[in-house]
């Protein structure tokens, strides 16, 4: 019996995290469409939750549009109470967005549905198997955290 290389096997991870992703995916989006925003303001929303607050240009360059589109996308995000600008004390022209209370609370929802389908996945899991795959999602998330320090630091 031949044994997969690894190209193989990474393939056939990411398509086994494909389907995975597929069928637990109908559980986020119904929480998603309750917040009745465009995928753009979502990213937003997301980018805001994930990274915190941030200068409208860095909000722009993420999202790949003029500084003067992402600042109507929040214009919109801020009359609905999801995003707030704040202005820096030692610099009044520096205004960061970031998210409101509620938010906060909306993408927490989104956030935590996710979570606690991922939880009712778990569960099935005996003891060994989830050793195994937090071993592996440990693994995984040293190499992200490394990566994005050696981005930001490549950034500078």
């Amino acid at each position: 019996m031949v044994k997969p290389d690894r190209q193989e096997m990474l393939e056939g991870a990411l398509k086994t995290a494909a389907k995975l992703f597929r069928v637990t995916l109908p559980i986020v989006p119904r929480e998603m469409l309750e917040l009745d925003v465009t995928m753009t303001q979502l990213k937003i929303l997301f980018l805001l939750f994930v990274d915190g607050p941030k200068r409208m240009s860095d909000l722009a360059s993420d999202l790949g549009v003029t500084t003067a589109t992402a600042s109507g996308l929040a214009d919109r995000l801020v009359e609905r109470d999801f995003i707030a600008r704040e202005s820096q004390p030692d610099d009044r022209r520096v205004v960061l967005c970031c998210l409101s209370a509620s938010g906060k609370k909306a993408i927490n929802r989104i956030w935590e549905t996710a979570a606690n389908r991922i939880r009712d996945l778990l569960q099935t899991l005996d003891a060994g198997n989830l050793r195994v795959l937090t071993e592996i999602l440990e693994t995984m998330l040293t190499s992200a955290e490394r990566e994005k320090q050696e981005n930001t630091l490549n950034k500078i």
